[in-house]
Protein backbone atom coordinates (compact mmCIF):
# COMPACT_ATOMS: atom_id res chain seq x y z
CA UNK A 1 0.00 0.00 0.00
CA UNK A 2 1.23 3.49 -1.32
CA UNK A 3 0.73 5.94 2.31
CA UNK A 4 1.18 9.49 1.79
CA UNK A 5 2.70 11.25 4.81
CA UNK A 6 1.94 15.14 5.27
CA UNK A 7 2.91 18.15 7.81
CA UNK A 8 6.28 16.79 7.93
CA UNK A 9 8.92 18.70 9.72
CA UNK A 10 11.60 19.96 6.94
CA UNK A 11 14.52 18.29 8.66
CA UNK A 12 12.75 14.47 8.38
CA UNK A 13 14.67 12.48 5.85
CA UNK A 14 13.91 9.34 4.03
CA UNK A 15 15.88 7.26 6.73
CA UNK A 16 13.81 8.85 9.32
CA UNK A 17 10.60 8.04 7.39
CA UNK A 18 11.46 5.01 7.28
CA UNK A 19 12.47 4.14 10.73
CA UNK A 20 8.93 5.51 11.88
CA UNK A 21 6.96 3.02 9.73
CA UNK A 22 9.27 0.29 10.21
CA UNK A 23 7.66 -0.30 13.44
CA UNK A 24 4.83 -1.59 12.20
CA UNK A 25 5.94 -3.96 8.95
CA UNK A 26 8.18 -4.04 6.34
CA UNK A 27 8.77 -0.65 4.39
CA UNK A 28 9.62 -1.27 0.52
CA UNK A 29 10.35 2.45 0.55
CA UNK A 30 10.36 5.93 2.06
CA UNK A 31 10.76 8.91 0.14
CA UNK A 32 10.83 12.98 1.22
CA UNK A 33 9.27 15.22 -2.20
CA UNK A 34 12.02 18.06 -1.74
CA UNK A 35 11.79 21.17 -4.50
CA UNK A 36 14.15 20.34 -7.30
CA UNK A 37 15.69 23.93 -7.38
CA UNK A 38 16.23 24.05 -3.47
CA UNK A 39 16.36 20.68 -2.41
CA UNK A 40 14.16 21.81 0.81
CA UNK A 41 11.97 18.97 1.88
CA UNK A 42 8.56 20.25 1.01
CA UNK A 43 7.39 18.66 3.85
CA UNK A 44 5.67 15.67 2.55
CA UNK A 45 6.50 12.11 1.63
CA UNK A 46 4.91 8.94 0.61
CA UNK A 47 5.93 5.22 1.54
CA UNK A 48 5.59 2.32 0.09
CA UNK A 49 4.73 -1.05 2.47
CA UNK A 50 3.82 -4.34 1.29
CA UNK A 51 1.11 -5.78 3.97
CA UNK A 52 -2.31 -4.24 3.58
CA UNK A 53 -2.53 -4.82 7.10
CA UNK A 54 0.49 -3.62 8.49
CA UNK A 55 0.52 -0.16 6.51
CA UNK A 56 -3.12 -0.04 7.64
CA UNK A 57 -2.24 -0.45 11.24
CA UNK A 58 0.72 2.24 10.86
CA UNK A 59 -2.21 4.55 9.36
CA UNK A 60 -4.24 4.01 12.61
CA UNK A 61 -1.17 4.63 14.64
CA UNK A 62 0.68 7.55 12.85
CA UNK A 63 -2.10 9.67 12.06
CA UNK A 64 -1.89 12.88 14.10
CA UNK A 65 1.54 11.59 15.89
CA UNK A 66 3.75 14.62 16.99
CA UNK A 67 7.02 14.55 15.36
CA UNK A 68 9.41 17.48 16.28
CA UNK A 69 6.08 19.43 17.59
CA UNK A 70 3.80 19.12 14.72
CA UNK A 71 1.01 16.38 14.13
CA UNK A 72 1.35 14.66 11.19
CA UNK A 73 -1.23 13.44 8.50
CA UNK A 74 -0.97 9.55 7.62
CA UNK A 75 -3.19 8.23 4.99
CA UNK A 76 -3.68 5.81 2.04
CA UNK A 77 -2.37 7.12 -0.93
CA UNK A 78 -5.14 7.34 -3.98
CA UNK A 79 -3.71 8.66 -7.27
CA UNK A 80 -5.47 11.53 -8.83
CA UNK A 81 -7.58 10.42 -11.72
CA UNK A 82 -6.51 11.62 -15.18
CA UNK A 83 -9.06 13.88 -15.81
CA UNK A 84 -8.19 16.34 -12.99
CA UNK A 85 -4.42 17.21 -13.82
CA UNK A 86 -3.93 20.27 -14.73
CA UNK A 87 -1.59 20.50 -18.57
CA UNK A 88 1.55 22.19 -17.84
CA UNK A 89 1.43 25.60 -18.72
CA UNK A 90 4.85 26.22 -20.32
CA UNK A 91 4.21 30.37 -20.20
CA UNK A 92 4.35 30.54 -16.54
CA UNK A 93 0.46 30.27 -16.04
CA UNK A 94 -1.93 33.14 -16.59
CA UNK A 95 1.39 35.87 -16.63
CA UNK A 96 1.61 38.20 -19.07
CA UNK A 97 -1.52 36.50 -21.35
CA UNK A 98 -4.29 38.31 -22.83
CA UNK A 99 -8.16 37.18 -21.25
CA UNK A 100 -10.26 36.09 -24.05
CA UNK A 101 -13.59 35.89 -21.76
CA UNK A 102 -12.76 40.12 -21.37
CA UNK A 103 -14.53 42.24 -23.72
CA UNK A 104 -11.70 43.34 -25.75
CA UNK A 105 -13.92 45.73 -28.26
CA UNK A 106 -12.86 48.16 -26.35
CA UNK A 107 -9.15 49.39 -27.39
CA UNK A 108 -6.96 50.95 -24.96
CA UNK A 109 -5.03 53.46 -26.96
Amino acid sequence: MNIFVGSLPFNVEEANLREYFEEYGEVTSAKVITDKFSGRSKGFGFVEMPSDESAQRAIDELNGAKIDGRSIVVNKSEPKPEGERKPFNRNGGNRGSFNRDRDNSRSRY
